[in-house]
């Protein structure tokens, strides 16, 4: 059964997505086709302020980009060496506070220890940071432009000080048409397709119904998470399935039983 993923592709230790591998585990043929793409911004402030953690109790991340982001400031500025030597192990005495097994993988690999990816959501990060933290000085909060005002509320709410700095946005990635008109011109229309996030959705959705056409009824619809469901439903789409957690094994569970008969997730 064929099932179509909106996101883009990263390799794991095993050299596969790991998406495509729990899917094709559940008996289910994935394809992945990227709908975003992102430009940085606010790279030399971030890297300042990267320079400072005694300023900071803490750092938190909410997506991959964000890590990303540090590594540029490394990378552009030729910290490399010094964040290895001194950085690094300053703010590994702090908290490194992330959401989700891809954010907290990419944070494993700058070298230092992330706690909270199991939260599952940024409300519930929110929560645990607010169980913790009793510090006066700020969260350093990097983001995209498009961040929700959850998290930022919640610990404001709790008299925990934090800083955002924005340092990516998002856009379409270019070739999204082309690569939908592609997909569905050799395999048809897929049983199921997954959203990761509410701007893939609102980059991809009118080539999907155009697409799909009187066939956009028999699409199961499945969300990442919580936001991405409601974004979904905000849209009229009925949503089949919202992954329990925002891993591909809780993804490949919840597809696999809506797309069983009477199945419900």
């Amino acid at each position: 059964m064929k099932v179509l993923l909106l996101k883009d592709a990263k390799e794991d230790d095993c050299g596969q997505d790991p998406y495509i591998r729990e899917l094709g585990l559940h008996g289910l043929e994935a394809t992945l086709i990227p709908v975003l793409s992102f430009e940085f911004l606010s790279l030399p402030s971030f890297s300042e302020k990267l320079s400072h953690p005694e300023g900071y109790t803490g750092l938190i991340f909410t997506s991959p980009r964000a890590v990303e982001a540090v590594e540029l400031c490394l990378e552009k500025n030729n910290k490399t060496e010094v964040w290895e030597k001194s950085l690094r192990e300053k703010w590994n005495a702090k908290s490194v506070y992330v959401v989700g097994n891809a954010t907290a993988s990419l944070v494993n690999k700058i070298g230092l220890d992330a706690e909270g990816e199991n939260c599952g959501s940024a409300e519930k990060l929110a929560e645990y940071i607010c169980s913790r933290e009793s510090s006066a000085l700020p969260l350093l909060f990097p983001c995209g432009a498009l961040k929700r005002e959850i998290l930022p509320k919640m610990l404001k709410d709790k008299g925990i000080p934090m800083e955002s700095i924005t340092v990516y946005q998002t856009i379409p990635h270019p070739g999204i048409q082309v690569n939908l008109n592609s997909y569905y011109s050799k395999q048809g229309v897929p049983a199921s397709i997954t959203f990761f996030s509410p701007s893939g959705l609102a980059y991809s959705l009118k080539h999907i119904q155009e697409l799909s056409g009187d066939s956009m009824d028999q699409i199961k619809f499945a969300a990442i998470g919580p936001t991405t469901a409601r974004a979904l439903a905000a849209q009229g789409l009925p949503v089949s399935c919202t992954a329990k957690s925002p891993t591909p094994h809780a993804l490949a569970t919840g597809i696999r039983t809506v797309l069983q008969p009477h199945g419900c997730c």
